[in-house]
């Protein structure tokens, strides 16, 4: 929790502060100092050293619109590459220890099913940590190629609504401690957390009643 939760903050704080003391690192970059400084996004998204938000917001103060293809593909080669991080970390562990609670096991197997919409809602949400997500999401063993697709369908109206912000700011400390995203941004933060809260809501309860269902039709058999 303290590597994929807390160390984000501390990293964003450590990042934001060193780049506004030396605001021209990130000017007039190169092609290859470009493919360097999305590399290093990368490594820092998957090893949730810097939240996701405000690699964002970061990027859009410094690069422009410019930056936006960029950041998609960094974005989801982060993804991948925290996939496969926690996948050969887990080795399987976390589902063959749920298989001791037979009930808890149907119903991940359920969301397992339906694992496109939780994906896609939980990266929809703009407060749940991105490696911690991509962690717990491997865990569960979705498949890769879905986990994929559907990180990046989820992660594009808040990442290109942050973006935007990032390319509107004049300061970058004021930009991450209080981005300013006016009413209408605020209307649709508010709709996103929405929408992706009262999704994963309805996802988790329909994955329970089928998980219940199956589990009293087995008892019923025997």
């Amino acid at each position: 929790m303290f590597l994929l939760v807390v160390l984000p903050i501390l990293g964003s704080s450590t990042v934001t502060y060193l780049l506004y003391e030396h605001q021209d690192l990130l000017r007039h970059l190169s092609a290859g100092q470009l493919v360097f400084y999305f590399g290093l996004m990368v490594l820092a998204l998957a090893f949730s050293l810097v939240h996701s938000t405000v690699a964002v917001l970061l990027t859009g103060f410094f690069l422009g619109w410019a930056g936006l293809p960029g950041t998609v593909v960094a974005y989801a080669l982060a993804a991948l590459l925290g996939y496969q991080l926690a996948t050969f970390l887990d080795q399987g562990k976390l589902l063959h220890f749920m298989r001791n609670f037979p009930r808890a096991d149907a119903v991940m197997q359920e969301l397992r099913s339906q694992s496109w919409q939780l994906i896609l809602l939980t990266r929809l949400a703009p407060v749940l940590p991105f490696a911690l997500m991509t962690f717990v999401l491997a865990l569960m063993r979705v498949p890769r190629g879905r986990f994929l697709s559907a990180s990046i369908v989820g992660m594009l109206p808040r990442s290109v609504f942050f973006y935007w912000i990032g390319t509107q700011a004049q300061d970058v400390l004021a930009l991450v401690h209080n981005p300013d995203t006016g009413t209408a941004g605020k209307v649709l933060l508010v709709a996103l957390l929405g929408i992706a809260g009262f999704g994963l809501y309805y996802v988790f309860n329909q994955a329970l009643k089928r998980a219940l269902a199956k589990s009293i039709a087995e008892e019923q058999k025997n």
